[in-house]
């Protein structure tokens, strides 16, 4: 179950649900346990909205997830994810993805 707060991608006020930065499907490959530390992996993540969070998992694979956009700033700098994000900055009511 999600809380209502803001999505750390789009910035609207939305319920939220948590996203490992670094897939938990791929803690246990070795390219992605020789880049993060296990804290890390099981830690952090960040809050997004039902919308962002469907996107960003059809955009990418757990294993580009984890190897090269395992932080909220790589994720936003890709020009895919930075296309949809001022998208849907515009949309008033949820997104079905």
């Amino acid at each position: 179950m999600g809380n209502i707060t803001c999505c750390e991608l789009c910035k609207r006020e939305r319920t939220t649900t948590f996203h490992h930065l670094v897939p938990k499907k791929t803690h246990g490959r070795t390219r992605v346990t020789g880049l993060h530390t296990k804290e890390y992996m099981r830690t952090v993540g960040v809050d997004l909205c039902k919308s962002c969070h469907k996107t960003v998992h059809k955009f990418f694979t757990h294993m580009e997830l984890a190897l090269e956009y395992y932080t909220l700033d790589l994720l936003r700098d890709n020009e895919k994810m930075c296309k949809y994000v001022k998208w849907v900055k515009k949309q008033k009511k949820e997104i079905k993805v």
